[in-house]
């Protein structure tokens, strides 16, 4: 086999080279002036080349070029980044003088989709899959890339409750809330490799990003893929040379802030009615912990250049960026470097991608802004000796000045992918791959609680004085798929296919350990050995010290067929065979196929006769089967743990036994989607986009099942049981309202439309209840839970009393389940009801870009609608009767405000829905404003200065402050169940960008 294969090699290199003498034997040079048709300025860079690349060239400074081709090419092509590529057909003059022009989105441009394993024609997809260029991504300072995405893509929902934390991250959800126990996020791929860090990536690195959504495009992920793909594609090296940097610096406001009593407030309202205490002091707590502006700087610099076979692209960037309180910072450096070749015959091509990353972080205390909103403001920061002051009343009971400047929590975190992959052309219409690739994280967190806490000084303590602790945590991925292409085509007939293997090793380890009492505040957490506690029993250390290690593997094997028939008739279908070691020992593997259709009536000759100004329609339909294995490893195996001690001639031992329940049919959770959509272009591709109708149901979902002891060692088991349902509309479109030669105005429109609903929690083997209460509150009192999940119902559903007002006593009264009205604390929960949703029905947004001469102009309005939010610092601090001796908000004694007449303590801490509010909001999300000047010199090409504002107005009926601040992703959406606050802000970016 071997020798056939090196005979096959010698014989085409053979054809190669002889077709390449004649070629060669008389050649002519072609020279010109490549310039930019907006300001006639020259282009320097250009890639200039033949019809058959066998020549290539590039541009110089003052934008001149010189080729050598053979004498029988028949045009010549211009490439730049970000300008449209230009072919010229070679008639009998030598000299060729171009113009390029900007780049634009409209469909006569080749837009490459990525599909997983490969790319497509826009115009070839048959699947519901959104691609967003590295122009259309919002300017943010964000932690995560992602949140430049936010809004842009139908049904792609991503929030952040405390985006001015530097080392926070967004929740993610893709058409709706898909499971109970298992992972909500969707598969993130980075430049081909499944399971990236995606905070490994500078948003400037990005070249695009493609949302897979439909059920067809995404099952060739098989398991991974029942929550959506998205799949980042960074730039990589050209043959044009290129330097670019971008920095900019950003500041964070306060914003829809929570607005509570100031210390004379609370005198007249809290103390005047014996409900607080005056300490004689004024202390804005609210103002103490914040750092008001945050400022963050970001610096890019990246290179590339190369020739045809052999090009580059590097990358670095730092960032330096504070939260919006005392505490919370980042630090992060960060590199990429992309490397490609091709051999002279183009019969291998290699590439190999590096990125490490290095951050270190200090963490917010997320709930130091509640503390601060809810302490008594009469209090001092500092006790007269100049220390800090102990505070022990209200309702938690501590400094938050305090806390934030002396407790240390922080980590440092080490990241690094890298692959390689080795692609043989083998025949023209025949090519395999072999792709080779690491992704790792670790993570060292460490935390230090001082001796001289104000708690400790006062208790007198002589044991657990100080407190210091490291956890250090590993994840590594180890991947290698090898794929082939083969693609052909019969006349009118065109086809591709893919095959492919697929092997992840997947391996977690994790170190911990804690001690009490150093002999100095000033070791922090560097010398644990030096304490003296020792988990706190002498001789034993069991909670002092912890450790584990788990993983996993995921073997696969894959197909895909795309078909189509001139261009009009388009089919496209796929299998995944995939075994996981999660799964039991019953069903270790399975099979995700998927199938999907499309028909382009826009080059029908009946459409292109009757609609001439119709483009493109194209409508499309598809079906896949999905998986999600994102839950916890040897969860269908019989473990054994840690089951109390045992005394034997004066000593203790450890006992062992099962500590879970064996179950070999474990799987994993099964998506069902369908997806019927419609694309579409027309007047001269000026208004374009795409509408999409899709079904998802998920079977099989996991979760914990009471079972019987005996024959069972434990009494829940982790199972496959219950079915929920997800539909929705999803509809976006794009058009160019004004195209002048100084002026132009795009518009985008994006909107989504989702509906849920829980089917079932039981099937013939595991029966569960009708329903889950959800959503607990916690103390103070005892709220219970405020959501239920019901056969029927929608995820979201508040269950709680229904009120019926209130009474002049300033008690809560409610509605009993006979129709009477009794005050609240006369009623059970039976009489709880749904009272609405906090599931969003419509999500929207809207993007303006003006474009004139060198001004550009980007205004991005976002919003939520159709559901309610539990109003939680309404309910425990909102009210005249809230906690004694704690501050509460302005609204408790604004006559103004309903929450104002809740005087009586009979009713406090009894949850209704009184306290829901209308959730929707309209957001000014984005605005950004640039000016691009070419600048003709011989060091720098061009400059940009740009400044852009975030979340600069909020329209919303919501009370309690930022609406978005509440999540709406999860199982329970439209509720905070933790009191955590941490404030939203307005951000202000001011940046440059140069090439040179």
């Amino acid at each position: 086999m071997y020798r056939n294969f090196i005979q096959l090699l010698g014989i085409i290199t053979l054809l190669i080279f002889v077709q390449a003498i004649p070629a060669n034997a008389q050649t002519r040079v072609i020279s010109g002036t490549i310039t930019d048709l907006a300001d006639a300025s020259p282009l320097s860079g250009v890639t200039v080349f033949n019809n058959t690349k066998s020549s290539t060239t590039s541009s110089n400074a003052e934008g001149k070029y010189t080729l050598t081709i053979p004498a029988d090419s028949k045009s010549i092509s211009f490439s730049f980044i970000g300008y449209t590529t230009k072919t010229v057909t070679i008639g009998s003059s030598n000299v060729i003088n171009v113009t390029l022009s900007s780049s634009s989105n409209n469909l006569d441009d080749v837009v490459v989709v990525s599909v997983g394993y490969g790319t497509l024609d826009k115009r070839e997809v048959s699947s519901a899959i959104t691609h967003i260029s590295s122009e259309d991504l919002l300017t943010v300072a964000a932690n995560n890339p992602l949140m430049s995405l936010q809004g842009k893509v139908p049904g792609l929902n991503i929030t952040n409750t405390s985006a001015a934390d530097p080392n926070s991250s967004p929740s993610i959800q893709l058409r709706g809330v898909s499971s109970r126990s298992a992972g909500l996020g969707p598969l993130y791929v980075v430049n081909g490799v499944p399971g990236g860090n995606i905070d490994n990536i500078n948003q400037n690195d990005i070249e695009s990003i493609d949302v897979l959504k439909g059920g067809a495009a995404s099952a060739i992920y098989g398991t991974r893929g029942s929550n959506g793909v998205i799949i980042i594609t960074t730039k990589k090296g050209t043959s044009q040379s290129r330097m670019f940097y971008d920095g900019y610096a950003s500041f964070d406001y306060l914003t829809n802030r929570l607005e509570n009593l100031s210390a004379d407030e609370f005198i007249a309202n809290r103390v005047a009615n014996k409900q607080g205490q005056d300490y004689k002091s004024k202390t804005d707590w609210l103002k103490e912990v914040t750092n008001s502006p945050a400022f963050a700087q970001k610096h890019t610099v990246q290179f590339s250049g190369g020739s045809a076979k052999t090009n580059y692209f590097a990358s670095g960037d730092y960032r330096d960026a504070d939260g919006i309180d005392l505490r919370a910072h980042k630090r992060e450096y960060g590199a990429r470097l992309n490397i490609n070749h091709a051999t002279d015959n183009n019969m291998f091509v290699a590439t190999l991608t590096a990125a490490p990353r290095y951050m270190t972080t200090s963490n917010s205390d997320q709930g130091n802004f509640n503390n601060a909103l809810t302490l008594n403001p009469t209090y001092a920061i500092f006790n007269p000796a100049g220390k800090y002051n102990y505070i022990n009343t209200g309702f938690f009971s501590n400094n938050p000045v305090e806390n934030a400047n002396v407790i240390k929590s922080g980590a440092e975190i080490k990241q690094l992918d890298i692959n390689g992959s080795l692609k043989m052309n083998i025949l023209s219409n025949l090519s395999t791959m072999v792709t080779i690739s690491e992704i790792s994280r670790s993570a060292k967190n460490m935390y230090f609680s001082p001796s001289t806490l104000s708690s400790v000084v006062q208790a007198n303590k002589i044991t657990q004085t100080n407190f210091a602790s490291q956890e250090q945590q590993e994840n590594d991925q180890k991947n290698i798929e090898w794929t082939g292409n083969y693609s052909e085509d019969f006349g009118r007939n065109h086809l591709k296919v893919l095959g492919g293997y697929s092997y992840s090793l997947y391996n977690y380890k994790r170190v911990y350990a804690q001690n009490y009492d150093f002999p100095f505040d000033t070791y922090l957490w560097n010398n644990l050995g030096s304490g003296l506690y020792n988990g706190g029993a002498a001789g034993q250390g069991q909670s002092a010290v912890a450790s584990t290690q788990n993983g996993s593997t995921l073997i696969s094997f894959f197909g895909r067929m795309n078909y189509d028939f001139d261009n009009k008739y388009i089919l496209t279908a796929s299998l995944r065979r995939e075994g996981s070691s999660k799964f039991g020992a019953n069903n270790k593997w399975g099979n995700f196929p998927a199938v999907s259709a499309a028909w382009r009536l826009s080059e029908e000759a009946f459409v292109k006769g009757a609609l001439p100004w119709v483009n493109e329609l194209k409508i499309r339909a598809d079906y896949g089967i999905t998986g999600n294995q994102d839950f916890g490893n040897y969860l269908s195996l019989l473990l054994y743990g840690g089951a109390g001690y045992f005394p034997f001639n004066g000593q203790y031992y450890q006992v062992y036994g099962p500590s879970s329940n064996v179950n070999p049919d474990l799987s994993w959770e099964k998506s069902l989607n369908f997806n019927v959509g419609l694309d579409f272009s027309v007047l001269n591709n000026r208004i374009s986009g795409s509408l999409d109708y899709y079904i998802r149901t998920n079977k099989d979902l996991l979760g914990s099942y009471t079972v019987p002891v005996p024959p069972n060692t434990q009494s829940t088991t982790f199972t496959n049981v219950g079915t929920m349902k997800n539909y929705g509309i999803e509809l976006s479109l794009s058009a160019e309202a004004v195209k002048g030669g100084d002026f132009s105005y795009d518009i985008n429109l994006a909107f989504a439309y989702n509906r849920n609903k829980f089917i079932s929690f039981s099937n013939e083997i595991y029966k569960g209840g009708t329903f889950q209460d959800v959503a607990g509150l916690p103390a103070p009192g005892s709220p219970g839970n405020i959501q239920r999940i019901q056969e029927g119902q929608s995820i979201g559903q508040f269950y709680t009393l229904r009120s019926a007002g209130v009474n002049d006593a300033g008690a809560l009264l409610v509605y009993k389940k006979d129709g009477s009205i009794v005050q609240a604390n006369q009623a059970n929960n039976d009489d709880k009801q749904f009272v609405g949703n906090g599931l969003p029905k419509f999500i929207a947004s809207m993007g303006n870009t003006f474009r004139y001469k060198r001004f550009d102009l980007g205004i991005f309005l976002r919003g939520t609608f159709g559901y309610k939010i539990f109003n939680t610092t309404a309910f425990y601090i909102g009210t005249p009767s809230s906690q004694s001796d704690a501050n509460v908000l302005k609204s408790a004694y604004d006559t103004g405000s309903k929450y104002s007449l809740l005087k009586s303590t009979a009713t406090t801490s009894i949850a209704s829905d009184y306290f829901l509010e209308n959730g929707s909001f309209v957001k000014i999300d984005n605005v950004s404003l640039g000016y691009k000047q070419p600048l003709n010199i011989k060091y720098v090409k061009s400059v940009r200065l740009y400044a852009a504002g975030r979340n600069l107005h909020t329209f919303t009926k919501y009370t309690g402050g930022d609406p978005e601040l509440v999540q709406v992703n999860g199982l329970t959406p439209g509720v905070n169940t933790s009191l955590n606050y941490y404030p939203s802000t307005l951000q202000l970016i001011f940046g440059l960008q140069a090439t040179f």
